[in-house]
């Protein structure tokens, strides 16, 4: 499955933002799914996930929602509550499980099987 993040840009804080990772190449319904984030000199982290249920890192928890939408084959990332150390570039990831899997299982690079280019978000204070 190839995956395309796009709708970064330039946020004031407090503001909103939705991201989206588009799928082509098989159809979502499959797949678990994960947003993660790198900043500037960070290493990337996970931000949320999606499957049998949902999960989030505790810097978004309550601010971000991960989404899905099978069919347009599309998962999205509502981002509310901007803050300027939300800035990274997001990208949205991939794991092969038909069955699902419980989100909290999701949150290692490692556990991931596609991933897509990145999408800058860039909060201005």
């Amino acid at each position: 499955v190839q995956l395309q993040a796009s709708g970064g840009g330039l946020v004031q804080a407090g503001g909103s933002l939705r991201v989206s990772c588009a799928a082509s190449g098989r159809t979502l319904s499959g797949y678990a799914m994960g947003w993660f984030r790198q900043a500037p000199g960070k290493e990337r982290e996970f931000v949320a996930a999606i499957s049998r249920n949902t999960h989030y890192a505790d810097s978004v928890k309550g601010r971000f929602t991960i989404s899905r939408d099978n069919a347009k084959n599309t998962v999205y990332l509502q981002m509310n509550s901007l803050k300027t150390e939300d800035t990274a570039v997001y990208y949205c990831a991939a794991k092969w499980t038909p069955l699902g899997v419980a989100a909290t299982s999701l949150v290692e690079i490692r556990a991931y099987d596609y991933w897509g280019q990145g999408t800058l978000v860039t909060v201005s204070s």
